[in-house]
């Protein structure tokens, strides 16, 4: 099927098997110019982290309030995302895509003006809910452009974007907080998002008003899936215990560490690299063993976490575990994403905007958990605890549906087996 005839809200693919063969045909183009939406969306998302205590010595408040512009920014994706999803359902999602831009472009004007916290957290919700549509209409986009067999290895480049965004756009925002202050990142995202509309406009499909045939009602039976809920689950745990720690890794850094902060850029640029590693190598091993891929990628974040509550004092082992925590804390989202996709049948739009909301109601909740602890006993190292605590939790769905599926295809090799003997 042609990449300019593709629709977006089209119904997904029937997958014979839960583990098809990946395509080694190169991705479609639009693939690669969605993730540069997701680069910029990934930076706004985290740029923050970076800049926490610039941001709340200028605003006067606490590093711990601070944090809310992270969390707030998560609860504006939860809600955007599925709402947004269901709002645009008949919109031409070309222009979906770029009326998100276009808002998204204002909420940051508005954060680089104001000097009001309230005003700040307002701006941060409504470039989330921009954020949200845009990332739920991306992810099916590129999703149906590749087709099932490359699903996972698309969705892994679409996430790739926001991956990068921690290996260039994060600490970039950061090194340019600390020399011209924190509004100059919001600026220059401003400005890019504002370039991005015109490279939508020429290069992502035109699906027309029309295409799609379906309702609300029958995107909405998506939710019947128990599996969906399963990923859904997995989503939810595996981001809010990465996030948790990783949005007060500062504090974590220059307090126990005892890292300058300007090297603290330098440590972000590790997980980001880890975190572009796991997406695109997640995303096509996923394509052939999504559940060895989830399974062990939760298990690995877990312990990465206890490993960094208990070695935080030694520079060196931090960094690295942090750079590790990256590759092994996201790299399975793509896969997620795929298996989401794939459970939901008929109704991946509404799919892909839960999974947006999933993992993003996993880091409003890691992230607010986490801050409270930094006034507790534990003191900075609090927000590791939580994030290796949330993060085991994902365990429990990934395994169950590892499990569902052994038993499914035991299952059908047992009715194969018995016809074979049975016409033999």
């Amino acid at each position: 099927m042609s990449t300019r005839g593709a629709t977006l809200h089209a119904p997904a693919e029937t997958v014979r098997a839960d583990n098809p063969e990946p395509s080694s045909a190169r991705l479609p183009l639009v693939v690669h110019v969605l993730a540069l939406g997701t680069f910029l969306m990934g930076t706004t998302e985290f740029v923050v982290a970076g800049l926490l205590p610039e941001i709340a010595g200028d605003l006067r408040v606490g590093v711990a309030r601070t944090g809310l512009l992270i969390t707030v920014f998560a609860v504006g994706m939860i809600v955007g995302a599925p709402l947004m999803a269901m709002l645009t359902l008949r919109l031409p999602k070309r222009l979906t895509l770029m009326l998100a831009l276009g808002v998204f472009a204002a909420g940051h004007v508005v954060v680089a003006l104001g000097s009001s916290f309230s005003l700040l957290l307002a701006a941060r919700f409504l470039t989330a809910i921009a954020t949200g549509a845009f990332w739920a209409v991306a992810n099916v986009a590129a999703a149906h452009a590749a087709g099932p067999a490359a699903r996972s290895r698309a969705l892994g480049v679409v996430g790739a974007g926001a991956m990068l965004a921690n290996v260039v756009g994060v600490p970039l925002g950061a090194f340019a907080g600390q020399l011209m202050g924190w509004r100059g990142p919001f600026w220059a995202l401003a400005a890019a998002s504002a370039a991005a509309i015109a490279l939508i406009a020429r290069t992502v499909p035109d699906d027309g008003p029309d295409r799609y045939t379906g309702s609300i009602r029958s995107e909405l039976t998506a939710l019947r899936s128990g599996r969906l809920w399963l990923v859904l689950a997995a989503c939810a745990t595996t981001t809010g215990g990465v996030l948790a720690a990783y949005s007060y890794i500062a504090p974590l850094l220059t307090d126990r560490t005892g890292l300058a902060a300007g090297l603290v850029p330098l440590v972000l640029v590790g997980f980001g690299v880890g975190a572009l590693a796991g997406s695109i190598i997640g995303g096509r091993l996923g394509d052939r063993r999504p559940h060895t891929v989830t399974v062990v990628a939760a298990a690995g974040a877990a312990l990465l976490l206890m490993a960094i509550v208990l070695l935080a004092g030694s520079a060196p082992v931090t960094v690295v575990l942090i750079g590790l925590l990256g590759f092994f804390g996201l790299g399975a989202n793509p896969v997620l994403m795929a298996l989401a996709v794939r459970y939901a049948g008929r109704a991946p739009t509404l799919a892909s905007a839960l999974t947006v909301s999933a993992f993003n109601l996993g880091t409003a909740a890691g992230s607010w958990t986490a801050g409270l602890t930094l006034d507790s006993g534990l003191g900075s190292t609090g927000p590791a605890v939580v994030g290796t605590a949330v993060a085991a939790l994902t365990l429990i769905p990934t395994l169950t549906l590892a499990l569902r599926r052994h038993r499914r295809t035991g299952a059908a090799s047992r009715s194969a087996a018995s016809v074979h003997a049975d016409q033999a």
